[in-house]
């Protein structure tokens, strides 16, 4: 599926975490660590080494709807923000804050102080130095037939150096396709516990009909087991 990516979210925390400081005395290895490390070669290589064609604005779609999509783009988003002084915004149903710009007392840019009256940057939240949490672009199906959905993302990308969106699952709605054919590319989020292999063929196969750049895959709700050595040594 192109450039695979695995990233894994300890779901199973309760599972992991009442061992998880003699594992990382142990072994030398942290759960939530690795987790970070993978999220953060994700951004590397989806938005930094890709040759030809720069990577901008990117969607994120699973498969299934009980796969949560929306914590990894934050994590993306965030992760993002520290590789980059260009402004990011990540685009999604998250719930509207209070942004208090004097927590973030950085150097604004020509470009980003030109941006700060813009629209988009009205309604997003500011979570970072570089990064907001803008509006998701809608869940009405009939914007696919319309201009709308795509005049949205373009707005983005003209008015946030960087965009990560929160597109339904690939597997019940062309909105995700109809998203991921005007962005820079598409990341499919698979779940370890309930994603089929057939299912995510199909889905693979379904997308690069419709021409989209498949950028990676995600591995998501994974559960790291304990090696027995360390069992018994608890």
């Amino acid at each position: 599926m192109g450039a695979e990516v695995l990233f894994a979210e300890t779901n199973g925390r309760e599972h992991v975490r009442s061992r998880e400081g003699s594992v990382a005395h142990e072994g030398g290895w942290n759960p939530e660590d690795f987790a970070r490390e993978q999220i953060r070669g994700l951004v590397r290589q989806v938005f930094f080494s890709n040759v030809g064609r720069p990577v901008r604005q990117v969607v994120f779609s699973a498969l299934e709807p009980e796969t949560d999509v929306r914590t990894i783009c934050r994590q993306v988003g965030e992760a993002l923000a520290l590789e980059t002084e260009g402004t990011i915004a990540v685009v999604g149903e998250y719930p509207r804050l209070v942004s208090d710009e004097e927590t973030y007392p950085v150097k604004v840019t020509e470009r980003q102080a030109q941006n700060a009256g813009t629209p988009l940057r009205h309604t997003a939240t500011r979570v970072g130095a570089n990064l907001w949490l803008a509006p998701a672009v809608g869940k009405n199906v009939d914007w696919v037939a319309t201009a709308a959905l795509h005049s949205y993302l373009a707005d983005v990308r003209m008015q946030f150096g960087y965009s990560i969106v929160e597109a339904p699952p690939a597997g019940e709605s062309n909105l995700a396709t109809a998203m991921a054919q005007f962005a820079d590319g598409i990341i499919l989020v698979l779940s370890a516990q309930r994603t089929r292999r057939i299912m995510a063929r199909k889905i693979k196969g379904m997308l690069e009909a419709a021409q989209v750049r498949i950028l990676g895959t995600v591995l998501s709700d994974r559960v790291f087991p304990i090696p027995d050595g360390i069992y018994r040594r608890l």
